[in-house]
């Protein structure tokens, strides 16, 4: 996918087609399914008693859905207390306002250039388009992103950007696309040319920008999990770090923040703890005449606030488990129809089970409907869940949004009907008059049986993976007093 056709504005009705790709794509089905089985299995490795599993589990939908009750309230002590600290805090409705203000203080500083960390909401506003527009070049800094970047492509997994590539295609890329490269399929000497690129754009960029794992409200604390150190350079090196996040992170407590940690980096990669884990809570101090002041850190920090559709799952008491999240993927890992077409299928920054039930917020059912039918709704990725969002009855919940006006008494959804088609509501109208006639039904059932010759060899999208339905030869009625006949 060109780096010009951002993924998110790729229309819902191409779904099926892009599903349809990527499964006959052996060589991207074999990648995924073997991956997704190595992350799977880490994960087990790291929660060996279910019972402790399903108590940390319990605690950490207790804290999340402690910390949403209380958003509006926590979000303006965050404000509060991050201010105090010379934190500048932005908040922004949506992707265009969030993108205006971060080109904004880029303008301001008459920056060049901006080195990002991993964040997944950049990619939800599509920030490096924005930042292109205004001729400031960003930077993915994190490897697998700054991988897909080079490829002109989006991240196709929240936590692992760039795991549908293999290293031979990884060394193609960076031969082509690095100047002075050789190719070479060694892993460690393709990260060591990732990071020599890497490490000589940190002394020059002007920005460094991060996404946040958890915001804390009550200490005012930006916290940020990573295993590279590019989070760290990012927000350390350059003079101005601007990180962005959506409203829903927000804890009350630092004492919340190590019970979600803990499930986070065991549910994401299988991981006891990451390598580095960062907590800021401001610019670099100056000392009273110069005296004792810190010599390292961003001069200026801003941290940008973005909706962009959350309020409308939060308003809604069913939907507002949806921003529960806390970003693992263990949800795609464990989703077989995910390990199946990969996440540049879905069309939409988060891919997968998550992306099913948060994207309808951000971009509207109208954009998405096609993607809670995207499930077996086998229930795995509500068992896998850390914190418990019970994805499987919001994408059920959704299916019927995509299909039916607003019920009375609740907000309508953004999109709300774009699914309903007068020939479906034609169908589901003849269901209900066979069923609740017993006359007609029984009409129907002969008719059915002696006609069952005419019935079409294909069936719309069942017999893709089925054979055909066919009525029997004899109704089961006619069959019931076919055998009392004989047996009297």
């Amino acid at each position: 996918m060109s780096a010009q056709h951002p993924l998110q504005f790729v229309p819902a009705a191409e779904f099926k087609q892009r599903s349809v790709d990527a499964t006959s794509d052996a060589h991207l089905r074999q990648s995924f399914r073997g991956a997704m089985d190595f992350l799977m299995a880490k994960r087990a490795a790291q929660f060996p008693d279910d019972a402790s599993l399903q108590r940390q589990r319990a605690i950490a939908e207790a804290i999340r859905q402690y910390s949403l009750a209380r958003l509006p309230d926590l979000l303006e002590q965050l404000e509060r207390n991050l201010t105090a600290k010379g934190v500048q805090v932005h908040w922004a409705e949506n992707a265009e306002e969030a993108n205006a203000i971060i080109v904004g203080i880029a303008q301001r500083h008459s920056a060049k250039l901006m080195v990002k960390g991993k964040s997944m909401v950049s990619e939800e506003t599509e920030l490096n388009h924005a930042m292109e527009a205004a001729g400031i070049a960003a930077l993915e800094s994190d490897m697998g992103e700054y991988i897909v970047q080079l490829d002109g492509e989006k991240p196709s997994h929240i936590i692992m950007p760039a795991i549908h590539k293999t290293k031979q295609q990884i060394a193609r890329l960076f031969a082509e696309k690095v100047p002075g490269v050789s190719y070479t399929e060694s892993v460690d000497e393709l990260i060591g040319i990732g990071r020599a690129v890497l490490r000589e754009k940190f002394m020059h960029a002007d920005i460094g920008l991060s996404g946040v794992n958890f915001a804390v409200a009550e200490t005012g604390t930006l916290c940020l999990v990573e295993n590279e150190g590019n989070g760290r350079m990012c927000t350390t090196v350059p003079d101005v770090h601007v990180a962005i996040t959506g409203i829903e992170k927000v804890v009350e407590k630092l004492e919340h923040v190590p019970p979600l940690y803990g499930l986070l980096t065991r549910s994401a990669t299988g991981q006891a703890i990451t390598t580095y884990f960062n907590m800021i809570g401001g610019p670099r101090k100056g000392g009273a005449d110069g005296k004792g002041a810190e010599l390292d850190g961003p001069k200026e920090v801003h941290l940008v606030l973005l909706d962009n559709g959350r309020t409308q799952a939060y308003a809604d008491e069913q939907m507002r488990a949806t921003l529960q999240c806390i970003r693992c993927g263990a949800c795609m890992n464990h989703c077989p129809v995910y390990t199946r077409i990969g996440g540049h299928a879905y069309g939409t920054t988060y891919p997968g089970p998550i992306g099913e039930i948060i994207s309808p917020h951000m971009m509207g059912l109208a954009a998405t409907h096609a993607l809670p039918t995207a499930s077996s709704l086998c229930g795995a990725c509500g068992e896998v869940c850390p914190v418990k969002i019970p994805i499987p009855d919001l994408l059920i919940r959704l299916r019927g949004e995509a299909t039916h006006e607003a019920r009375p008494g609740h907000a309508p959804l953004v999109g709300q009907g774009a699914a309903r088609s007068a020939l479906m509501d034609a169908v589901w109208a003849g269901w209900a008059a066979l069923y609740t006639r017993p006359a007609l039904y029984r009409a129907f059932g002969w008719l059915a049986t002696r006609f069952r010759f005419l019935t079409p060899p294909t069936q719309s999208g069942w017999t893709v993976s089925r054979t055909p339905l066919k009525p029997a030869a004899r109704t089961l009625r006619e069959q019931l007093a076919e055998r009392r006949r004989k047996t009297h």
